[in-house]
């Protein structure tokens, strides 16, 4: 098992390869550090999408869950960058609940390239975020890739939703 922590415009983060797939995307730095090639890659790959000239990740992926969750990430996969959805849509497609589709987010091991920031609630509501930073850090994914205006990621702020 091999991990590379990076930094990023919106928080520390640290890869991790396990048999040639990255298996999980965690919040913070390693004091583990021991690089491969693909992790290096998706660094590059990372570092191109916060500077704004990459939209779709080519890594290999292995999440490890539930079949359900499993599911869950593989319908969160097909949201464009730059788009979202919401919890009762990816339920719909899927067969399941809101609810268990909010859980299979929040269990997400790995966020930003298996996009569980496009998922939102009702009408709209930005809904939670598990990830460090919480929803602050989902407020700044969404702006980043054009999804929410600033103004309305101020406005968001502004309000207290990002408090909750």
């Amino acid at each position: 098992m091999s991990q590379l922590s990076m930094h990023t415009p919106i928080i520390d983060i640290t890869l991790t390869e396990l048999e040639g797939q990255i298996i999980s995307l965690d919040w913070g730095w390693s004091p583990f550090q021991e690089t491969s090639p693909l992790l290096i890659e998706a660094k590059r790959q990372l570092d191109l999408y916060f500077d704004g000239e990459l939209k779709d990740f080519n890594l290999p992926i292995t999440p490890m869950g539930t079949k359900h969750q499993e599911k869950v990430w593989r319908a969160m996969c097909e949201i464009p960058y730059g788009k979202t959805s919401s919890y009762g849509a990816i339920a719909k497609k899927i067969g399941s609940g809101s609810q268990a589709v909010g859980t299979a987010c929040g269990r997400n091991p790995i966020p930003i390239l298996v996009p569980c920031h496009r998922v939102l609630g009702a009408d709209g509501n930005i809904g939670g975020y598990s990830g460090d930073g919480g929803l602050y850090t989902k407020r700044a994914l969404l702006v980043l890739e054009g999804a929410l205006s600033v103004q309305d990621g101020i406005a968001l702020e502004q309000s207290g939703a990002l408090d909750q």
